[in-house]
């Protein structure tokens, strides 16, 4: 028995969910060989016990077969959030982290990062779902390529669609192709609370939900159904961009939403001739920023062709061109976010349930949009 016999045997076990084995995804670490006896560890990225069941199985029954005796198999899993009252509301307990990617205005790639970002995360072995939460303009269905698939009803239930290894969900999924929908908050905030309560999500490691533009009903009422495991702020490096920015991040503050980062988009352009990048629309302004609300840009993502391509066709770059620069990119921002999640869980979680809406002085709920 050696190390290399191990390695081989264990590149057979599959990681639960993917086509991938655990020593490609570099998760076996610390093989010890003594004799027939064989110990080694497993960084897997599922929380989910029956992830860590199944590759202690498989990882037995394969080194078994290649003669081992004793087999010692040590996984190493993520920390699962803590049980508490700390943790607020959760109407989506099955889902162990939330993670809510929003925006101060519209236009600036935040469903194009919302995909990359799960797909990224995904392709790092976590079990991954998409909300597209932004109710007027839901994107994602076409950018996932699932824009004609309706999803499946199951009893009460609605059953996500899956794309690329993710569960998916979203209004576009739900209404005719350009219809659109006029309706007040209240009517909106059903909406997000149904989007948690009756879709049938599995035990998920994480729930990227790509929120509406803006600050509102929406965003309050999503930090009051479930703890919001953190927030991440999609902008552009042009001035006015930077403005509404700020006021999503405050947003995060107000609503004691952890900042996971900020994702700098449009950030530069790669010519698709010369692979040469150029900082047409500036490149980096989102700094001081990023100091001001004690976070940090996570990640600059470039204007790349192949990004508007990918979301036009339904093939998201970071799943069709691993390789590209972009796509690099979005694979760092999502390990820096699984980092400061982990982090979070670790320290007992947030509590986003007591926050309240803030109505202007002389005003009324109902006049701001917050009753039907």
């Amino acid at each position: 028995m050696t190390e290399e016999i191990v390695k081989s045997a264990l590149s057979k076990v599959m990681y639960p969910g993917f086509t991938k084995d655990i020593v490609t995804f570099g998760f076996v670490k610390d093989i010890a060989v003594n004799g027939k006896d064989v110990s080694f560890t497993v960084d897997i990225t599922s929380s989910a016990p029956e992830v860590a069941a199944q590759i202690v199985d498989e990882a037995e029954k394969e080194l078994k077969n290649v003669g081992a005796g004793k087999v010692t198999v040590n996984i190493k899993a993520p920390v699962m959030p803590r049980e508490s009252s700390s943790r607020g509301k959760n109407i989506a307990p099955q889902v162990k982290n939330f993670l809510m990617v929003s925006s101060g205005k519209g236009g600036v790639g935040k469903s194009t990062t919302s995909v990359n970002i799960a797909i990224a995360l995904a392709a790092q072995g976590k079990k991954v779902g998409l909300l597209d939460a932004d109710i007027y303009g839901p994107n994602i269905p076409r950018m996932m390529g699932i824009a004609d698939v309706k999803p499946e009803v199951t009893g009460n239930k609605v059953l996500p669609i899956k794309a690329y290894g993710i569960e998916v969900m979203s209004m576009g999924s739900l209404m005719e192709e350009g219809q659109s929908l006029i309706w007040r908050g209240a009517m909106i905030m059903k909406a997000i609370e149904q989007f948690l309560r009756d879709i049938l999500w599995s035990e998920l490691d994480v729930l990227v939900i790509d929120m509406p533009p803006g600050t509102g009903d929406a965003q309050l009422t999503l930090a009051q159904s479930v703890p919001v495991t953190a927030g991440l702020t999609v902008t552009t490096p042009q001035g006015v961009s930077l403005d509404d920015s700020r006021r999503s991040l405050d947003m995060f503050k107000k609503l004691n939403i952890p900042i996971a980062g900020i994702v700098e988009n449009m950030s530069g352009f790669i010519a698709p001739d010369t692979g040469v990048e150029y900082d047409i629309f500036g490149k980096g302004t989102s700094e001081p920023m990023a100091k001001e609300f004690d976070t940090k840009v996570i990640a600059e993502i470039p204007i790349e062709p192949a990004i508007r391509a990918g979301g036009d066709d339904g093939k998201p770059i970071t799943f069709v061109a691993p390789t590209s620069e972009s796509a690099k990119r979005y694979m760092q921002a999502a390990e820096s976010i699984w980092a400061t999640i982990e982090d979070i869980n670790a320290s007992g979680g947030v509590d986003n349930e007591a926050v309240q809406p803030t109505t202007p002085p002389g005003t009324s709920a109902c006049s701001t949009g917050s009753c039907s």
